[in-house]
């Protein structure tokens, strides 16, 4: 294995035998984990750490205490790999808003883009001699870019959560508010010209599912890119302990509840769904799961029968009492790992179209398919009805999730593309280099 790193390695007669290094640069700290794109990043950044030195670099929005610097430490449940974080301004504020709609560049890479962080970017490359890099997004499109000019040598691997033109072009479709799907529009137009300059970038691009893989080969036909789809800790979910006896009376929705998605999401489902179902099964619950819930969710608790948990320790006790997890998503994009950590807690999932897009699972089979308000609600009034239909859904739906979706599964997929795609293996984890021996007396 070559030498990869900031500058050339130095010639000599003296072969010294180092790890492996990998640089994962994402948009946020992985830990702890309190989103779907949280849980991707430390599931794959953990299986890297597994076979090399990782340094794991995530941006993370600054407390006016700290200011706008670059904090260290290590990270034991990241195998204690070195975990940087660049503190950045925080929000959408209005003038990076206009600058967004105005300028050239959206405002989703304006937000992550700092002079500070790309300095620090710098910094660290010119400390370590890194053999690959992970970027996570085209949202550090620019730390990317910086990348590629002073290191140009360092094989870089661009992995997708999602493809966030899409995003924004489907935010678009479904608010009837002008101004809203104006900028919309605007940003999915913008993001689709850093998509494609992304593209080019990396040596090499992981997506979540096979039609993100096509959607962006239409965009850039000699991409490098390979299918590393989301996954689940089956272990964790598994250990949900089973009710002794009594009816499973609630309906779980898990989410961030900041992300737009997951905001439409719940709010359709109470205004649409939850009136239906309520009136059919008054003794069911609807229970919105999830740290940050805005003023919008957080005011849906006032509905009867509705509970927002907002931020929680532990998942599977939500899980446990569930009669089925319902994901009625209108928006987004990747895959949802919602899904999968229902199935693996034997949980029925009852999901849009949309919601399980990417999945391979098959509606009717793996989950239920309700793309009305009337189908949802039939849903659940039929898993509430059939002991039998519950059962099997539950069981098919973790037979899948163990067979295809289990992380040390997805890891495997990952460290294939490393090897096959950028040329790094990282099953041996070591390289050896050349090193100048000293000159002049001691």
């Amino acid at each position: 294995m070559g030498h990869f790193g900031f500058g050339l390695p130095v010639a000599g007669d003296i072969k010294e035998t180092l790890p492996m290094r990998v640089l994962y640069l994402s948009p946020r700290v992985c830990w702890p984990l309190r989103s779907g794109a949280h849980i991707r990043d430390f599931y794959l950044a953990r299986e890297v750490a597994s076979h090399a030195a990782l340094t794991y670099v995530g941006l993370e929005a600054a407390q006016s205490s700290k200011g706008t610097g670059m904090g260290r430490e290590r990270l034991p449940e990241l195998n204690d790999a070195e975990v940087v974080r660049l503190y950045r301004d925080t929000g959408y504020s209005r003038v990076s808003l206009m600058r967004g709609f105005l300028g050239s560049t959206p405002v989703s890479i304006l937000n992550f883009t700092t002079r500070t962080g790309l300095s620090c970017l710098e910094r660290l490359l010119r400390e370590q001699a890194f053999d690959a890099v992970q970027v996570e997004n085209v949202h550090l499109f620019a730390y990317a870019e910086r990348i590629r000019q002073i290191a140009p040598q360092i094989p870089m691997l661009c992995d997708w959560h999602n493809i966030e033109s899409e995003i924004q072009d489907r935010y678009a479709e479904n608010y009837s508010g002008g101004l809203r799907r104006l900028y919309a529009r605007r940003t999915a137009h913008l993001l689709r010209r850093f998509e494609q300059k992304f593209l080019r970038l990396g040596d090499a691009h992981t997506v979540c599912s096979e039609r993100e893989r096509q959607l962006l080969l239409s965009m850039e036909p000699g991409a490098r890119i390979e299918v590393v789809e989301n996954g689940v800790d089956v272990s964790y979910f598994s250990q949900v302990e089973r009710l002794p006896g009594g009816p499973r009376r609630s309906l779980v929705y898990v989410g961030l509840m900041e992300y737009h998605a997951n905001v439409d999401a719940v709010c359709y489902f109470a205004r649409e769904v939850w009136p239906k179902v309520r009136q059919r099964r008054p003794e069911l619950e609807f229970k919105i799961v999830g740290a940050r819930p805005t003023a919008e969710v957080s005011a849906l608790a006032n509905q009867a029968g509705i509970a927002v948990t907002g931020t929680v320790d532990d998942l599977r006790p939500y899980y446990r009492e569930a009669l089925a997890a319902v994901v009625p998503l209108r928006v987004g994009g990747g895959t949802r790992l919602k899904i999968l950590e229902a199935m693996a807690a034997g949980v029925p999932v009852i999901s849009t179209a949309l919601g399980a897009e990417g999945l391979s699972a098959e509606g009717g089979k793996d989950f239920v398919l309700a793309d009305t308000p009337s189908a949802m609600a039939d849903a659940v009034v039929g898993l509430h009805e059939s002991s039998a239909d519950w059962r099997r859904l539950s069981e098919d739906g973790r037979r899948l999730v163990l067979s295809r979706y289990d992380w040390p599964v997805i890891g495997k997929k990952l460290v294939s593309v490393y090897a096959e795609d950028l040329g790094v293996s990282l099953e041996g984890s070591t390289r050896e280099v050349q090193v100048a021996p000293p000159t002049g007396g001691v």
